[in-house]
């Protein structure tokens, strides 16, 4: 953490508008922080300024927002890093990426504690710790569609990887539970969601996303920290889905308790997906980012159907990959998002306003972003073959030095995009699914050994068996 000598006591009590270069907004940003003042009361032992308390608040300040810069880079894969994600406890974060490998890092020292095969074909899209295990269990999925489990062992070494799940395509996200070690949700582009239990051999699909009897493809879910049975599912269209996991009933509403979208995008012809969405803190509020779109806030204590968003995040560009999205901050006081650009944006939530933005991938995307569970700390990844933390230890605040000039041209990019409406997008991805399952075959067939067993890795998917169509295809960053 920066020193507290760093900040100006007087500049914290006060109101900080965003200046002209930074946001075309004129409403102030208002920071509750004031160092002197809690400084003091922690010194002093006040209960109400207890350490803890004292860490919250600092995660929470617009005036520490503004000083996140890079701390550490860390190197070791040798593709696109797609899934990020810290443990319990915040000493190990743990990386995903297009080369197949999971890095086990020590993040605060800047080095690789060790790193395994994560036993997928593709893509690893997303990896996890299970909460409550110590560290041992750590769960993936990838883009060939396997949810898979790795046993990892307290001196450093992975036992071992076994297959949970298939998805029929490519399977993006995981959901873990605040409350249990064994249970977890998966989603995947074959519209199913998939509750899987460490101590059941077999998946429970618990519903089939669909619009108008047509399967929804999805890139995202997400579990309610306070209500473990709930969850939020977004994909190819513009709804985001909330479940009930203790009451699906397909006849009833397809499953869905609540349903939510921007009402300026219901009856268009927008081609609008939701990349990512996710709860905040205590799960009141529900976060969507849409590609080549905005970000949007919906109110999840409202009831069933809602057009109405509270809020509405702009200035990046969400078109290359799938992108993520996250809260920031204890009480998730920020939203923050990775950009084609290869910034990081970050907004306060109540006022919309950017109090920061940061370059954080040489590439230009950064698609990945997973704040710590503790301290003022944020780790990105992207298309880069590394991953970047950033803390609070600038000096001074950004400026936000050209800020206007990387929104506007984020908006004409966005406003001159090609239009592929045109292109027939299903019937393109069944003909490159067949081509690719052909020429695995052909592949097979010419490398097959008469004398081999054919159980040799009993936990692998057979060709047509489950499993993502893009299995086996080449190593590259998905395209949303």
């Amino acid at each position: 953490m920066m020193s507290l000598s760093g900040v100006k006591p007087h500049d914290d009590a006060k109101n900080t508008p965003c200046t002209e270069s930074g946001s075309a907004c004129s409403k102030p940003v208002r920071d509750t922080w004031n160092s002197v003042f809690e400084v003091r009361g922690r010194e002093l032992g006040c209960r109400r300024n207890g350490v803890s308390a004292f860490t919250r608040k600092v995660r929470g300040s617009v005036n520490f927002a503004r000083r996140l810069t890079r701390y550490a880079t860390l190197n070791g894969h040798s593709g696109c890093v797609n899934a990020l994600h810290f443990n319990e406890s915040g000493t190990l974060l743990a990386s995903g990426s297009d080369d197949l490998d999971i890095h086990i890092w020590n993040w605060i020292e800047s080095k690789s504690s060790y790193s395994f095969n994560s036993g997928h074909r593709s893509n690893v899209f997303q990896c996890k710790f299970m909460p409550f295990t110590g560290d041992c269990h750590l769960v993936s999925c990838a883009r060939d569609g396997m949810v898979r489990l790795a046993e990892l062992s307290s001196t450093g070494t992975c036992r071992g990887t076994k297959r949970l799940a298939s998805h029929h395509g490519a399977a993006h996200k995981l959901a873990l539970l605040s409350d249990s070690s064994h249970v977890f949700y998966s989603c995947g582009e074959d519209a199913a969601t998939y509750e899987l239990d460490l101590r059941q051999e077999k998946p429970n699909k618990i519903c089939v996303t669909k619009e108008n009897n047509r399967k929804v493809e999805l890139y995202s879910i997400h579990a309610n920290p306070f209500k473990s049975h709930e969850f939020v599912v977004g994909g190819r269209d513009c709804y985001v889905r909330v479940y009930d996991a203790r009451n699906i009933k397909e006849n009833v509403n397809k499953g869905i308790v609540k349903k939510f979208c921007p009402k300026l995008l219901v009856g268009t012809e927008s081609k609008a997906n939701v990349t990512c969405a996710v709860y905040n803190f205590d799960g009141t509020e529900i976060l969507a980012s849409y590609n080549d779109e905005d970000i949007y806030l919906f109110d999840n204590t409202q009831q069933e159907i809602s057009n109405h968003h509270l809020h509405q995040y702009t200035g990046h560009r969400n078109s290359a990959t799938v992108k993520g999205v996250n809260f920031y901050g204890p009480k998730s006081e920020f939203v923050v998002s990775g950009s084609d650009c290869g910034n990081v944006f970050l907004w306060e939530k109540d006022s919309e306003q950017i109090v920061n933005y940061f370059a954080a991938d040489e590439e230009g995307v950064v698609n990945v972003l997973e704040p710590h569970p503790h301290l003022a700390v944020l780790a990105v990844s992207g298309l880069d073959h590394s991953v970047k933390v950033f803390m609070p230890l600038s000096e001074v605040p950004s400026a936000l030095d050209g800020l206007d000039e990387v929104k506007r041209k984020n908006c004409n990019e966005r406003e001159t995009a090609p239009d592929e409406s045109d292109i027939d997008s299903d019937l393109f991805r069944l003909i490159m699914n067949r081509w690719r399952r052909s020429a695995r075959r052909q592949l097979r067939d010419s490398n097959e050994d008469p004398g081999s067993s054919s159980s040799e890795d009993s936990d692998e998917i057979e060709e047509g068996e489950e499993g993502g169509e893009d299995r086996g295809g080449p190593a590259q960053c998905t395209q949303s």
